[in-house]
């Protein structure tokens, strides 16, 4: 039996590695990958606001940039059985099909086409308690682990934020070799601090 790997790592819907990343994922974790997967909401207006500044989540201007996201979390907290399959057309709608995220409107159709209840997880964003999850999460791993954006890949004490160029496309034979590849350099090869191309290649 193999042994199962536990990890977590960020997210927040606007970003195209956090999309590229989470679906090597899920790709894995559909075809039976033997990962313990946290995702962790990490809200990027507040990685941007200046020393001094103020927060994001205090701040009127930034509140309709959490709604998707909080969708995001009330489905892993309230309904986790459609979890994969919300958090895959959260990123569909905004990254393959150019959604806006804080329109009500394209959460709802991304939340009801991945068979999950729109109205329920909507009425669950208004009540306030996403908003303070994440916020409470953004904090922990801030203020833990120095974590500053997403995808950010976490293996006990050891934070590790990135890139991936490639999105797996239902190869899930890529995704988890993909995916081991990484959690093998985050825990066997913590001296290489930074690996970037300085071009794009393939």
């Amino acid at each position: 039996m193999e042994s199962r790997q536990t990890f977590a790592v960020t997210w927040d819907y606007r970003c195209p590695f956090a999309r590229n990343g989470h679906e090597h994922l899920l790709d894995g974790l559909e075809a039976g990958a033997p990962w313990d997967v946290e995702f962790v909401p990490f809200f990027l207006n507040q990685a941007h606001v200046p020393e001094g500044g103020v927060p994001s989540w205090e701040d009127p201007a930034h509140q309709p940039d959490l709604l998707g996201l909080a969708a995001g979390v009330v489905v892993k907290e309230r309904f986790p059985e459609h979890f994969w399959a919300v958090h895959r057309s959260l990123f569909t709608a905004r990254h393959d099909e150019g959604g806006d995220l804080r329109d009500r409107a394209v959460v709802h159709d991304a939340v009801a086409r991945a068979g999950a209840d729109p109205d329920a997880v909507l009425a669950e964003v208004e009540s306030g308690w996403p908003a303070k999850a994440i916020r409470d999460e953004h904090e922990r791993v801030v203020g833990q682990l120095e974590v500053f954006g997403v995808p950010t890949f976490i293996v006990g004490d050891s934070a590790v934020f990135i890139r991936l160029m490639n999105r797996p496309d239902g190869d899930a034979a890529l995704a988890r070799t993909t995916i081991d590849r990484l959690l093998e350099l985050i825990t066997d090869r913590p001296e290489m601090n930074e690996f970037k191309h300085t071009r794009l290649t393939g």
